[in-house]
C-alpha cells in the first residue's frame, strides 16, 4: 500500500450540476472517525466513496491526511481494499489503521510522510478494536480465534450450533509495535479465557495498564450488562473497576493518571439509556458522580491536558454539541455550530485539538479541525466542496404543540422554489430508535430517504422528533415507555396539521414513511387514520409478540412494555399494528433485508400478507444480504427511487 509521494494539495474535477436524483446523491462521500495529531498540526480522517459498477456495489473507505491550517491535503491509503479507524502514535510518527488487506482485518501503520504500510498484528481471526500504548511500544486489541475444528466440522457436515453457547468473545491480546532482529512480533493474550467480550479499551497513561469495558457476550441484549475491568500489562492481573446491575462503559484516564472517567446508566437499565459520566480515583476513595447533562447521554471524547475537564459530546435538540464536564463543577458549552450539527468528533491525547464533521441542510459535510478553545473551526477536507449542489429546498427547525400540550420539534423541508399561499404535497418522514433524533443533516446525501429530491419535485418534507427521541432530555425520551402509537403518534399528527395550518401543506396530498421504528409508527399510522394516500414501511416492527420472540434484541421491547408479552398479552396486543389491519385502506409498500436480525424479515411478511387477504393495494421488496439497514449501494439508491416512484403514483 502506498501513497501518492510528498505532500500536494489535490485538486478534484470539476462536477456539472445534475437534479437531484439517487444517482446525483451518490456523489457525495461522508467523512468519519476525525483524529487530531498529539501536537494539533495535523488530522487524519476516513473518507467514504460508493462504488458501483457491473458486478461491484459496495462502499469503500479510505484514510486521507490534512495538516491543520489546510494548506497540504492527500489521500494516504488507496486500493480495492478499505482502510479505516485511524490513530497516531504518541510521537506522531506513525498513523495506525485496520484494513482487511489478505483476507483477514489486521492493524497496520503507515509513516506520517508516506511509505510503504506495515502490518503490526497477523492476527487470523476476527479483530475488533484496538490502542497504542502511551509510550508507543504496544498495541493492544481485541479479537475472536474460531476453534480449529470449526472448519472440519463445517466440511463434515456437523456444524450444529447451540444458541447462547459457545459465544465469540473478542479477548484482549497483545503485540509490539516494532519488530524484533528477526522481523517478527510475538503476540500474546493478555486476557486468559474468553469470559469477557471485550468493547473498548484504554491505556493508562504510564502504558502499565489497561482499562477496558466488557460484556458477558457479544449478542445485541449484552451491553445492558457492561462493566469495566483493568489489567496489569506486566503479569495480566485483572481487578474490576466498575461491576454493578448498571451498564458501565467508555473508560478513559486523566492525562496525568489520577483518574479514569466513564459512564453508567441508572438501575434498572433502560433500553433509552440514560446515563452519568462518573470518576474513580485511581488512588483510592468513592465513585464520584458527576452532574447530570442535559440529555443524560454523554458521550464521553476525551480529557483536557490539565486533567481538569472531560470532554463530551450530546445532542441538544436538532444539533450535535460538544461540552466540557468539570470535575468540580457542572458541564458547559464548548462548540456548537451557528447551523447544521455535527459528527466524528474526536480530541487529541494532548488533550488540546478536536476534530469533527460538521454539515448542515445546504452543505455537504467537510472535515474541520478546531484548537480547545477556539471559536472558529477550519476545514481541513475537500471531500464535497467542489460538487454544484441543484437547487434545494429550505429546511428550518420547526415547533408546534401536541395535543395534550406538549412542545415538539422537528425538521421542515420547503419544496425548491417555494411559492407562499401554494399549497404542496407533504411527507411525514419518521425516524428509528425509538430514541433516534433528526438533525440539522445534509438533505442531499445518499440515504434511504431522497429528502432534496422531494423538494425539487415539489414535496415539503416533514421529520418530526416526537416524545422518545434524543436530544431533549431524559423526561422526554422516555415518555414513549408502554406508549407505543400514543402520544407519539399524536406528536406526528398534529406536526402534519402544523404545516397544513401554515398554508404550507395540501391536507389531500399526504404520504409518510420511516425506517425500523420509523417502520413501526408508519404500519401503526395508517390503521389509526386514512389521511395519507401513499405509505411505505422500512423494515417494521408490526406485531410485537412475534417480534420480541424473533428479533436478536429479546430484552428491547419487555423493558418498553413493562414485563414479557405472556405475563400482558393485552397490552401488547394493543400496541401492535397487525390487531388493526382491518382499518388499512392506505396503498403500503414494504421494503426489509433479508437478513435482518434486529426486526426480522417475518415482521414484513405478516404484514404484506394481511394487506393482501384483505385487497389493500400492496407492494413488498426483498433485499438479499441486507441486515437491518440497507448497505449496498445499488440497494440503497433502489430503495430511494422506490420511495420516489410510490409517493408519485399515489399522492401526485
Amino acid at each position: 500500500m502506498k501513497v501518492l509521494g510528498p505532500l500536494v494539495v489535490l485538486a478534484a474535477l470539476p462536477v456539472l450540476a445534475d437534479s437531484w436524483t439517487p444517482d446525483f446523491s451518490m456523489k457525495f462521500q461522508s467523512v468519519s472517525q476525525t483524529t487530531p495529531s498529539p501536537d494539533g498540526k495535523w488530522v487524519v480522517w476516513v473518507q467514504t466513496r460508493n462504488v458501483v459498477e457491473a458486478e461491484k456495489s459496495e462502499t469503500l473507505t479510505h484514510i486521507f491526511l490534512a495538516s491543520s491550517d489546510a494548506t497540504r491535503r492527500l489521500q494516504l491509503t488507496r486500493g480495492d481494499k478499505s482502510c479505516d479507524h485511524p490513530s497516531f502514535s504518541p510521537d506522531g510518527r506513525w498513523i495506525y489503521f485496520t484494513s482487511d488487506r489478505g483476507g483477514k482485518r489486521n492493524v497496520y501503520r503507515i509513516a506520517l510522510r508516506g511509505g510503504e504500510a506495515e502490518a503490526i498484528t497477523e492476527f487470523k481471526g476476527a479483530l475488533g478494536v484496538y490502542a497504542v500504548s502511551g509510550d508507543g511500544k504496544w498495541v493492544a486489541f481485541s479479537g475472536f480465534e474460531a476453534p480449529a475444528d470449526l472448519e472440519k466440522a463445517k466440511k463434515e457436515k456437523r456444524d450444529m450450533r447451540v444458541v447462547d453457547s459457545d459465544k465469540p468473545n473478542q479477548t484482549l491480546y497483545l503485540v509490539p509495535a516494532e519488530a524484533d532482529r528477526d522481523g517478527k512480533r510475538v503476540q500474546k493474550k493478555l486476557l486468559g479465557d474468553a469470559k469477557y467480550h471485550v468493547t473498548s479499551i484504554e491505556w493508562s497513561p504510564d502504558s502499565h495498564a489497561i482499562a477496558f469495558a466488557r460484556q458477558p457476550g457479544a449478542g445485541a441484549d449484552d451491553w445492558t450488562r457492561s462493566d469495566i475491568s483493568e489489567v496489569e500489562v506486566e503479569g495480566g492481573k485483572v481487578r474490576d473497576i466498575a461491576v454493578t446491575p448498571a451498564a458501565e462503559s467508555s473508560p478513559i484516564y486523566s492525562p496525568d493518571g489520577r483518574y479514569i472517567a466513564f459512564t453508567r446508566t441508572s438501575i434498572p437499565v433502560k433500553w433509552a439509556a440514560d446515563q452519568r459520566i462518573v470518576l474513580m480515583p485511581r488512588a483510592g476513595g468513592e465513585l464520584r458522580e458527576l452532574p447530570a447533562t442535559q440529555d443524560e447521554q454523554p458521550n464521553i471524547v476525551g480529557w483536557t491536558g490539565d486533567s481538569k475537564n472531560i470532554v463530551f459530546v450530546e445532542y441538544k435538540r436538532t444539533k450535535n454539541a460538544v461540552f466540557a464536564m468539570p470535575v468540580d463543577g457542572p458541564p458547559r458549552l464548548l462548540y456548537e455550530p451557528a447551523r447544521g450539527t455535527l459528527g466524528a468528533i474526536d480530541l487529541n491525547r494532548s488533550g488540546s485539538a478536536m476534530a469533527m464533521a460538521q454539515e448542515s441542510p445546504d452543505t455537504p459535510a467537510e472535515v474541520f479541525v478546531l484548537p480547545v478553545g477556539a471559536r472558529d473551526p477550519v476545514q481541513v477536507s475537500r471531500a464535497n466542496s467542489d460538487i454544484p449542489l441543484p437547487p434545494l429546498g429550505r429546511t428550518e427547525v420547526l415547533k408546534w404543540k401536541s395535543k395534550d400540550g406538549l412542545e415538539v420539534e422537528g425538521v421542515l423541508t420547503y419544496p425548491a422554489g417555494y411559492e407562499p399561499g401554494k399549497r404542496y404535497p407533504l411527507i411525514l418522514n419518521i425516524h428509528g430508535g425509538p430514541t433516534g433524533v433528526f438533525g440539522e443533516n445534509f438533505i442531499g446525501r445518499l440515504s434511504p430517504y431522497p429528502i432534496a429530491a422531494f423538494a425539487e419535485r415539489g414535496y415539503a418534507v416533514l421529520r418530526p422528533n416526537p416524545r422518545g427521541s434524543s436530544g431533549y432530555g431524559k423526561q422526554f425520551r422516555f415518555a414513549n415507555y408502554n406508549d407505543w402509537g400514543g402520544r407519539d403518534y399524536e406528536d406526528d399528527q398534529a406536526g402534519v396539521d402544523k404545516v397544513i395550518d401554515m398554508g404550507i401543506a395540501d391536507p389531500d396530498r399526504l404520504a409518510i414513511m420511516g425506517w425500523s421504528y420509523g417502520g413501526f409508527m408508519t404500519s401503526w399510522t395508517i390503521t389509526q387514520t386514512n389521511r395519507f394516500k401513499a405509505a411505505v414501511i422500512g423494515a417494521g416492527v408490526t406485531n410485537l409478540w412475534s417480534f420480541t420472540g424473533t428479533a436478536d434484541i429479546p430484552g428491547f421491547l419487555p423493558d418498553y412494555f413493562g414485563g414479557e408479552p405472556w405475563e400482558a398479552f393485552d397490552n401488547w396486543k394493543k400496541h401492535s399494528p397487525i390487531t388493526y389491519i382491518a382499518n388499512v385502506q392506505t396503498p403500503t409498500l414494504i421494503l426489509h433485508g433479508e437478513a435482518d436480525d434486529r426486526v426480522p424479515i417475518s415482521q414484513g411478511y405478516e404484514y404484506y400478507h394481511a394487506l393482501k387477504q384483505r385487497g389493500v393495494t400492496a407492494k413488498m421488496v426483498v433485499y438479499p444480504r441486507t441486515p437491518h439497514g440497507p448497505r449496498e449501494p445499488k440497494f440503497v439508491m433502489d430503495i430511494m427511487q422506490r420511495h420516489l416512484d410510490w409517493v408519485e403514483k399515489y399522492v401526485r
